[in-house]
């Protein structure tokens, strides 16, 4: 049966918000301005990117992204997006256990 999510919105940070939780797991959508100032999180993590273009740099590697683009990047990895376009939004998917998940 599927139970409805609330939205949870941050009043905080206009850059984002967390769509649903369950669990371990939620599905955010973010769309950083001007910087992305992002530090490592604690969980493994999914970005699917919604609109625009931009850099992705993971781990001192940098990769171009677009719409349609999904990266992964592991619990606790340096990671941003840069020289995004002013239409960039991504959606992040979070999960798991502290320090990620075992491979």
């Amino acid at each position: 049966m599927f139970e409805a999510m609330q939205v949870l919105r941050d009043q905080a940070d206009p850059r984002f918000e967390i769509l649903l939780k369950h669990g371990s797991m939620s599905v955010e959508i973010y769309a950083p301005q001007k910087q992305d100032h992002q530090t490592p999180h604690r969980q493994d993590e999914l970005y699917i990117i919604q609109s625009g273009t931009g850099i992705f740099s993971r781990d001192g590697d940098r990769s171009p992204c677009r719409a349609g683009d999904v990266l992964f990047v592991p619990a606790g990895m340096d990671h941003r997006f840069e020289d995004f376009t002013d239409d960039f939004v991504t959606w992040v998917i979070f999960w798991g256990p502290d320090g990620g998940e075992t491979p």
